[in-house]
């Protein structure tokens, strides 16, 4: 047999039938919903008289449109009718069909690209399908994840299957130690700002490295999480010992013996010496610095001490046309510093900055400090047991006494579907992973950056440069 990817070993080991040189029906370990993307699916099973095939290997979960005020989880109540009717609807199908849901009022609720890895459900060499974009997360633990459209779910719930087209392979190696005030977000905002937000569009994209082998198991989920920024249709890391003492910690249901069983086949799960990628694209660690986007896409970044782009040194025609659209969006004039912004609301949170190493970073940098005056900073755990250790921890207190509100889990501010949104011309400084027009409310201007830069814009009232933040603090 010739050299494989993972990416291919993957899709070999879940390929129920060739279909054609493009396409395969693909066996899925894993298939997670929400509560926007499974109605119409189950709805169409009812008409067809079909059932579910095998609702254990299902999971439901309702974060996008539920509120996150900070009251008791047997409280919380969604007020909206419309998105009341989704969740009432999900949690009847749910019930029917004998599916796991993580429901609106339950106390270990939150986002599902959180929940799902916490709980020990996301493991190597599995297949994991989710109608939502971001599924890409789970290729940070050496499984195969990506989006699906809603009109698949149907044949996901009837079959457990999958009709796939193959993506090519892609590899982003990057190597080195990360310079001091940076992260994994920041890395990844580069990445995505030089190879455009097409640049792995119709790639799996396996990322490699000793700056990624150095990673924690939950920044290789950030990584994963916004591959899709730049066009992924997966994103996948080998995995290794941070991988395996992850999943020992989660998997609380895998007992020692089939533990050692399943490790002898996650060693298999990497790019064989050899094997062919279409593309590749190095990277160095030390080039990385606080990034910041400007724009109304992800790709439209740059350092925090660079000036925002000029539409007439645009590459093209096209470039310019897109670089002049997104400053007038944001109000932003071309050759001016990013630094120095002033922002009105600072959000720490969502799939792709929610967990517990998130959290402790904001902490560390806003501890004995106040949240300006003219900003509203609120922090959202990604899910409730992140939020419960949070508080076990002190992080909750330091947030609350820097004058931060401690809210309830959910997806919140990442997008406009529940009532944490930005009022017009409001501007945020967001972890988030996407800042395109309108998503965080219409009208709403967003600043995507890391845990630690949010945490720097919240205390200074502007977007700041947190290595200059850290050393006024030492």
């Amino acid at each position: 047999m010739p050299p494989r990817t993972l990416y291919k070993k993957l899709v070999d080991s879940h390929t129920v039938a060739v279909l054609d040189e493009q396409h395969v029906l693909l066996y899925a370990d894993l298939h997670i919903m929400n509560e926007y993307t499974s109605p119409q699916a189950f709805s169409s099973l009812r008409a067809a008289r079909r059932g579910v095939l095998r609702p254990r290997q299902q999971l439901a979960v309702v974060s996008h449109i539920i509120p996150t005020h900070p009251v008791s989880v047997a409280q919380r109540v969604i007020l909206d009718p419309a998105s009341a009717l989704q969740a009432s609807n999900l949690k009847r199908n749910c019930r029917e069909f004998g599916i796991k849901l993580f429901d609106t009022n339950h106390e270990q609720q939150g986002i599902e690209h959180i929940i799902a890895p916490e709980h020990g459900w996301i493991r190597p060499g599995m297949v994991v399908l989710c109608g939502d974009s971001h599924t890409t997360t789970y290729g940070a633990l050496g499984a195969l994840g990506f989006g699906v459209g809603t009109s698949e779910v149907e044949h996901i719930l009837a079959t457990q299957t999958l009709v796939y087209r193959l993506a090519q392979d892609l590899r982003i190696r990057v190597d080195g130690v990360l310079p001091v005030g940076t992260s994994v977000k920041d890395l990844i905002l580069l990445i995505i700002a030089r190879i455009g937000a097409q640049g792995a569009r119709g790639y799996a994209v396996e990322f490699a490295g000793s700056t990624i082998a150095a990673l924690s198991a939950e920044a290789r989920m950030t990584l994963c999480n916004m591959a899709v920024e730049a066009g992924a249709r997966a994103a996948l890391i080998r995995p290794d010992q941070t991988t395996y003492d992850y999943i020992r910690e989660k998997a609380q249901d895998l007992g020692e013996q089939d533990f050692a069983q399943a490790l002898g086949d996650w060693r298999q799960l990497y790019s064989d010496e050899g094997a062919v990628f279409a593309v590749e694209h190095v990277f160095a660690a030390q080039e990385v610095a606080p990034f910041v986007t400007w724009g109304t896409s992800p790709d439209q970044a740059i350092a925090v001490n660079a000036l925002i782009p000029d539409p007439l040194l645009a590459g093209d025609a096209h470039a310019a046309a897109a670089t002049a659209q997104a400053l007038q969006y944001m109000g932003l004039s071309a050759g001016s510093a990013i630094a120095g912004l002033p922002i009105n609301r600072v959000f720490i949170g969502s799939c792709t900055n929610g967990r517990i190493e998130d959290l402790r970073i904001a902490a560390a940098i806003v501890k004995g400090q106040q949240v300006a005056p003219a900003v509203r900073a609120m922090v959202v755990p990604g899910s409730g047991a992140v939020r419960r250790q949070a508080e076990q921890e002190g992080l909750a207190a330091i947030f609350i006494a820097a004058g931060f509100e401690w809210r309830q889990p959910g997806c919140s501010m990442c997008l406009a579907m529940n009532d944490d949104v930005l009022a017009p011309g409001e501007r945020c400084a967001s972890t988030t992973n996407r800042n395109f027009e309108g998503r965080q409310g219409r009208g709403g201007r967003t600043h995507l950056m890391s845990p630690a830069m949010a945490a720097a814009a919240a205390l200074s009232g502007c977007i700041s440069d947190v290595r200059t933040l850290e050393k006024q603090h030492v």
